[in-house]
């Protein structure tokens, strides 16, 4: 290849094109599931349960996904729940679902080659391979989240401006945890506790307008955090003058047309050591964490009889809670993916509940 302006883009091009193939060959060979159903791993302790239900808005907006032997890594996976709202919002959702894993494998790669010849990466020397290797993951996420918004924003037959996504990712190589969220959607850990009790730990944070950070960045780009009065602590975004567009989350991919006035797209990325306690992780849409705390949460998937079905016990756990906890308002869609560490390990602390 000569080397020229257009090198560079011509690189990542080929390189998402190899993503991409991977992507298609994952899913030819049954190591990628979008939809209800479990996937078990040949070559590692992974074992993934995946539950999605309509709500009662009209089409299901959620979307999810889960790739054994993420870019062809025996030791990684990668799981996605993405949450769209507005009129778009199912095909925004559908499009970052599709996006994500081949851009953020594709950046990982270049990333990994640029730090092998010795280029700098934004990281500070001598520190440890953990951290380095989580340096090289946030910069690939921070990356693939702002790429993907800004083609949205630029994709002619998609209207992004008036529709959006949360996106809630993870990525487990060996036994090294990587969690990047936009929105509202939430990723909970079940850990043993030091007296032998499975508890919740809430690995991200709900994006909310009133969180003060959140708000702060909002008021200080001209935009308006308040509630409905018809709604009383349910805040939302709205542009300085009107009543549009009534946003329940502070970041989102997509919703351009706020973009200016302090919703953003840059995911919050962190990590953490898997260890022997860590047994499962649960990520899920606000559909469940509206009716369903942490606690009730990890009980519902621990308590589960059958092991290939927590994620929809879950699910119809929320659904009855919606019933019973909010009549009168039409139901939320529902959606949960139930990652096992060790599924030896659950089937003995399996008996024990969740510490409330």
């Amino acid at each position: 290849m000569k080397k020229g302006k257009n090198t560079s883009s011509t690189e990542d091009d080929i390189g998402r094109e190899v993503a991409e193939t991977l992507a298609k060959d994952a899913k030819k060979n049954d190591l990628m599931l979008s939809s209800s159903a479990t996937l078990k791993s040949n070559k590692s302790n992974n074992f993934a349960s995946i539950c999605s239900k309509r709500g009662q808005k009209g089409i299901n907006q959620d979307c999810t996904i889960v790739w054994e032997e993420f870019g062809c890594q025996e030791d990684m996976i990668f799981c996605g729940i993405f949450d769209g709202h507005g009129p778009w919002g199912h095909i925004i959702a559908k499009r970052v679902k599709q996006s994500v894993p081949p851009s953020l494998l594709c950046n990982w790669q270049k990333a990994l080659a640029l730090t092998s010849l010795g280029q700098e990466l934004n990281t500070e020397p001598n520190r440890s391979t953990r951290n380095h290797q989580f340096d090289i993951w946030k910069q690939s996420c921070l990356k693939t989240y702002a790429e993907i918004d800004q083609e949205l924003k630029h994709h002619p037959g998609i209207d992004s401006f008036h529709s959006g996504t949360t996106a809630l990712t993870i990525i487990k190589q060996g036994e090294h945890l990587v969690v990047a969220n936009v929105g509202d959607s939430r990723a909970v850990l079940a850990t043993i506790s030091d007296d032998g009790n499975l508890i919740p730990f809430q690995l991200t944070i709900d994006f909310k307008p009133n969180i003060p950070e959140e708000a702060e960045r909002i008021r200080q780009s001209q935009g308006r955090v308040s509630c409905l009065r018809d709604e009383p602590g349910v805040y939302r975004v709205w542009m300085p003058k009107g009543d549009a567009p009534g946003l329940a989350v502070s970041r989102a991919i997509g919703d351009h047309r706020v973009k200016e006035f302090g919703l953003i797209s840059v995911p919050d990325v962190t990590q953490r050591n898997v260890t022997n306690k860590d047994q499962f992780v649960i990520l899920a849409t606000d559909g469940v964490w509206d009716v369903i705390s942490n606690e009730e949460a990890v009980e519902i998937v621990c308590s589960t009889d059958d092991r290939e079905k927590p994620a929809k016990r879950l699910v119809q756990c929320a659904m009855r809670a919606w019933r019973s906890k909010k009549r009168g308002i039409a139901m939320d869609d529902i959606s949960a993916i139930c990652l096992f560490f060790h599924p030896k390990l659950f089937q003995e602390v399996n008996p024990f509940k969740a510490s409330k």
